[in-house]
């Protein structure tokens, strides 16, 4: 996979369950963040483009879960992008960093709402023009 942007992070102990493994629900905020620090990357910001009507929603969403990530590890998260139709087509991945295990892989579809209405088109579009096909 050619990935086109990654960020580290580090689990923090409260994001543990019982078990001392990261619960499942934590992956998706650590995605999500990673699609939020992409946009910012760009010179984008997610609010003020929320601030014109538009909004980026998840659609849909595969998740593969393969080995667990513990407390106080340190992880890569990355991301590729795609445009199907209307759909932004993010497949991201999360890789444990002391042995670059992979330890989650998602593929999130978002679309984009103007003033609550499925859109055509979008900000998004310029803005991931160039990584898009």
């Amino acid at each position: 996979m050619d990935y086109i942007f990654e960020t580290t992070m580090e689990v923090r102990d409260y994001e543990c369950d019982i078990e001392g493994i990261v619960n499942n629900a934590n992956y998706l905020h650590y995605a999500e963040h990673t699609r939020h620090l992409f946009l910012r990357s760009l010179g984008v910001s997610f609010a003020a483009i929320h601030e014109q009507g538009y909004d980026a929603v998840v659609a849909r969403m595969k998740l593969d879960f393969k080995t667990p990530l513990r407390c106080d590890d340190r992880f890569v998260s990355r991301l590729s992008l795609k445009k199907d139709g209307v759909k932004f087509i993010f497949h991201q991945a999360i890789y444990r960093e002391s042995d670059m295990a992979l330890c989650f892989r998602g593929d999130i579809t978002l679309v984009c709402l103007h003033n609550g209405q499925l859109a055509r088109t979008s900000p998004y579009d310029e803005v991931f023009k160039p990584f898009v096909a």
